[in-house]
């Protein structure tokens, strides 16, 4: 297993380390003058950068939270830019070679020879040696057609260069910029209405905030829970749920950050169920904090509420600690023509969820994929990505969450905190 563990570190680093030297050579090399200063400052970050990728990484895990806030901003930073400057960069090569066959501008000379100073014609006017004449052939080999389109000359090269490197530069900034001022504005509200069949009508309208994936961190801090907590009480939900995800780090290092949630209201209170960051942080102590905040923890439990059950099961993480999801606990004895809500952290569990006869999960742990197109790898994992979808009598929905996990950006996939209204077909 250890053996396996370093493999796979080694595997990526080699694969950053090819990353970067490529970046360097289409960025730097191939744009900028031998001993000039951008070729120094250039291969100065190629080697710089990395590391502090790297360090955000694997500081979390080793670093007290004030120390990983130097690392964490730009290294995280630079690996949402390092992904679009690479996939703007492969485009780039696709378009590189259409740009150096481009024809000139008109009356731009393309290959000009320089005429004969009046001596010399006089003198090979003179010149009427046929001997002179056949050496001169032999060493002047006759020159093929259109030679200079077939070979772009080093300006025509260097212009190219710069052209792309410039042009993939701007667009990885600018999505990486619009991606970053999206979760740092904070998520927006959605609304989604889901149907179920034995919802009684009294219940009809009623309405749950489903937040999940905040990560408070060393990016995100107490400003951010504050602006999910004032997004949550706007929108006057009957009930809110956090489904996991709430914090990477300890109670100690990012309390206070998490104190704002003691501000939430609605009528039937708060609940919170882990998910597997919990358990990388001390899923025990944040349980004992959130309940002390206000918040109900659902630990494989299961409460009654006006016109359905809400239950909740630990992270699959933890089953790592003998703390994992129990179903048969939270679920087993319910009755089962009431409707049943559940909170569990990971989509996957659906199929517990069906087993169990539950009518509707509310789930995260996705981001929706967070960097396009990460999306495509969430769905080889995830039985739904993002949305509402159906899996025999239960309803799946998976928010893609209010905060972000690594680079504080996203793109393709905005942070949300979803109100969901159960709408009853006997109303």
């Amino acid at each position: 297993m250890i053996v396996l563990v370093v493999l796979g570190v080694l595997a990526v680093l080699a694969v950053l380390a090819l990353a970067h030297w490529y970046l360097w050579r289409r960025l730097v090399r191939d744009v900028s003058v031998p001993g000039g200063w951008w070729r120094r400052t250039g291969t100065v970050l190629a080697v710089l950068l990395p590391l502090l990728a790297v360090g955000a990484l694997v500081g979390g895990r080793s670093l007290p939270l004030a120390v990983e806030r130097w690392l964490a901003w730009p290294g995280y930073l630079w690996l949402a830019v390092l992904l679009y400057l690479l996939l703007a960069l492969a485009v780039g090569e696709a378009v590189r070679p259409l740009l150096l066959r481009l024809p000139r501008r008109a009356g731009t000379p393309t290959s000009v020879q320089p005429e004969p100073e009046p001596e010399q014609s006089e003198k090979s006017e003179q010149s009427d040696e046929p001997q002179q004449d056949e050496q001169q052939d032999e060493q002047q080999p006759e020159q093929p057609k259109n030679s200079t389109a077939a070979a772009p000359s080093p300006e025509r090269r260097l212009f190219v260069a710069r052209t792309v490197a410039i042009g993939a530069s701007g667009v990885a900034a600018a999505v990486v910029g619009n991606g970053a001022y999206g979760v740092l504005r904070g998520p927006r509200l959605k609304q989604v209405t889901v149907p179920l069949a034995t919802l009684p009508a009294r219940a009809h309208g009623y309405r749950i905030a489903v937040v999940s994936d905040i990560h408070l961190g060393p990016i995100l801090g107490r400003a951010h829970t504050q602006r999910i907590v004032d997004t949550i009480n706007g929108a006057q939900p009957d009930l809110i749920t956090i489904v996991g995800d709430l914090v990477d780090g300890s109670v100690p290092e990012l309390g206070r950050a998490a104190e704002p949630l003691a501000q939430l209201r609605a009528r039937d209170g708060a609940y919170f169920v882990t998910g597997n960051h919990e358990y990388f942080s001390g899923a025990a102590p944040w349980v004992d904090f959130v309940r002390e905040l206000g918040v109900h923890p659902l630990q494989n439990a299961r409460v009654e509420l006006a016109g359905f059950d809400l239950a909740g099961v630990n992270d699959l993480a933890g089953r790592t600690e003998g703390d994992g999801p129990d179903f048969a606990k939270a679920l087993g004895d319910r009755d089962r023509s009431r409707t049943s809500v559940l909170l569990s952290h990971q989509p996957v569990t659906v199929h517990d969820a069906v087993r169990h006869g539950v009518d509707l999960q509310l789930s995260g742990h996705t981001h929706g994929g967070q960097l396009w197109p990460g999306n495509y790898l969430a769905e080889l994992a995830n039985p739904t990505v993002a949305g509402l979808e159906r899996y025999g009598d239960t309803q799946l929905y998976v928010t893609r969450g209010a905060g972000a996990w690594g680079p504080p950006v996203r793109v393709g996939a905005p942070s949300d905190i979803t109100i969901v209204t159960l709408a009853s077909l006997q109303a």
